[in-house]
């Protein structure tokens, strides 16, 4: 589990959407990320922090549940979405383009909330690159 937990919202057409994320800033909580969990609450999700932003890409290998995964910009925008990955698939999974973090959900949260690419990221850890 990651060492730090806080709170990340998500703004949409629908509102503001609360999640407590785990995050990730380490090699080693990045390299576990969600593996071997078989479950995760509703309003939960992991997020994976890069600094300086890169080019990222994730794969499900010895993930147990399906993840929408929500790439964000430096800019703290969503910069790309990939929905209802596939348990313990190793294909990867890219981030198409440079990327300041991740965040892991549940599978459908993305369409649930009606997420999409441009919605703003509110979230500390992104520093000064996302709105209060």
């Amino acid at each position: 589990m990651a060492a730090d937990t806080a709170t990340l919202v998500l703004k949409t057409d629908s509102g503001e959407h609360s999640y407590t994320v785990e995050v990730a800033e380490s090699d080693g909580d990045r390299r576990m990320g969600l593996m071997f969990r078989r479950s995760l609450p509703e309003e939960s999700g992991m997020l994976f922090l890069y600094d300086p932003p890169q080019s990222a890409a994730m794969w499900m290998r010895n993930t147990y549940i399906s993840l929408d995964m929500i790439f964000i910009s430096a800019e703290g925008l969503v910069h790309r979405i990939a929905t209802n990955t596939e348990p313990f698939s190793t294909d990867l999974i890219s981030s198409g383009g440079d990327v300041a973090a991740v965040l892991e959900l549940n599978a459908g949260q993305a369409a649930k909330i009606g997420l999409k690419r441009g919605d703003r990221v509110i979230f500390a850890g992104l520093g000064d690159r996302a709105e209060p």
